[in-house]
C-alpha cells in the first residue's frame, strides 16, 4: 500500500471515528525505528524527526507562511520552541517544538480546542517539506 492510499484509509477512518462520538481516539503510523512517526491522541498530533531545533524552529516558521497562517506568538530557547497562529475562521494553531537530542526533535501539532487531524498532517507534512 502506497503512503497516499495509507493516509488516505488513515483519515477516512479517523473521520469514522469522530463521527460515531469517540471522544478519544490514537493513532499511530510511519516509519521505521520511531523516526519520522507520528501519534495523534486526543487532539493532538505528536512526531518525532531527525532534525535539530533549530532546523525544526525555522521549517516550522517557513510552513505557516507557506500556508498563510498569521503567526501571533512565538517564543524560543535553547530547549523548546513554541509557535502559536491564526487560520481561516480564527482556527489557533499550536506548535510545539521539544529538543530531544542534537538530532532529534519532538513536534507537537494541536489545532483548535478539539485538534483537526487532517490539518494537523498538512501542517506536519509541510514543516517536514521545509527540512
Amino acid at each position: 500500500m502506497n503512503y497516499k492510499k495509507l493516509l488516505l484509509t488513515l483519515i477516512l477512518g479517523l473521520s469514522l471515528l469522530v463521527n460515531s462520538g469517540c471522544p478519544a481516539f490514537l493513532i499511530v503510523a510511519g516509519g521505521a525505528a520511531g523516526i519520522g512517526t507520528y501519534v495523534y491522541i486526543v487532539g493532538e498530533l505528536k512526531s518525532t524527526e531527525e532534525v535539530s531545533l533549530n532546523t525544526a524552529w525555522d521549517a516550522t516558521q517557513k510552513a505557516m507562511k507557506n500556508l498563510e497562517f498569521t503567526i501571533t506568538s512565538k517564543e524560543k530557547d535553547a530547549f523548546d520552541g513554541q509557535l502559536i497562529a491564526k487560520g481561516a475562521a480564527d482556527k489557533i494553531i499550536k506548535v510545539k517544538l521539544n529538543r530531544q537530542s542534537d538530532t532529534h526533535t519532538e513536534i507537537r501539532i494541536r489545532v483548535g480546542a478539539f485538534g483537526d487531524t487532517s490539518l494537523s498532517l498538512q501542517i506536519l507534512e509541510s514543516i517536514k517539506k521545509q527540512f
